[in-house]
């Protein structure tokens, strides 16, 4: 019972728009980050070592090299500060864990691609690419049913704000 309950409240923080992805594979995460009053967005990019939890609380290892010093961040996936994930490149391991790659440097510490993943994956970005290109268009059209030019909508308003 108290299962179900947990599972439904949890159902309503999860996101539903990440891409799929796996252990193995190098991944970009922005994180939404508050600089003073502004909020921008920083990227980390690195591989995926390991992907633990269930639900709205799972998270991922992300492990890079900085200035050949291992950096490791632990990311919950489903978290608002989460601004999006984007795989880059498909990673063909056998373990659900890659901790031992923290034990080794240089070549040992690589990971061999995965080609028939990859393919799926540059399938996929096309696709979205194909997919906010018509969505900016339409709304462009929308935008604009009047037929006048940006320029000239642009002219208008602020004639408009000078009169009041």
């Amino acid at each position: 019972m108290q299962n179900q309950l947990i599972a439904a409240c949890e159902a309503k923080h999860a996101k539903s728009d990440l891409p799929h992805f796996q252990v193995g594979d190098t991944i970009i995460v922005h994180q939404k980050l508050l600089d003073g009053a502004k909020e921008r967005l920083q990227t980390f990019e690195g591989d995926v070592i390991a992907r633990s939890g269930a639900g709205a609380r799972e998270s991922i290892t992300v492990r890079r090299l900085v200035q050949s010093e291992g950096v490791e961040r632990i990311f919950p996936i489903h978290s608002p500060r989460i601004a999006k994930i984007e795989v880059k490149r498909a990673g063909m391991v056998r373990r659900a864990k890659l901790n031992y790659i923290r034990d080794r440097v240089g070549k040992a510490t690589k990971i061999k691609p995965d080609p028939k993943r990859q393919v799926a994956l540059d399938a996929a970005v096309k696709v979205a690419a194909v997919e906010t290109a018509k969505a900016a268009a339409i709304a462009n059209k929308e935008a604009n049913t009047t037929g006048e030019s940006k320029r000239a909508a642009k002219r208008k308003l602020k004639a408009e704000s000078t009169k009041k």
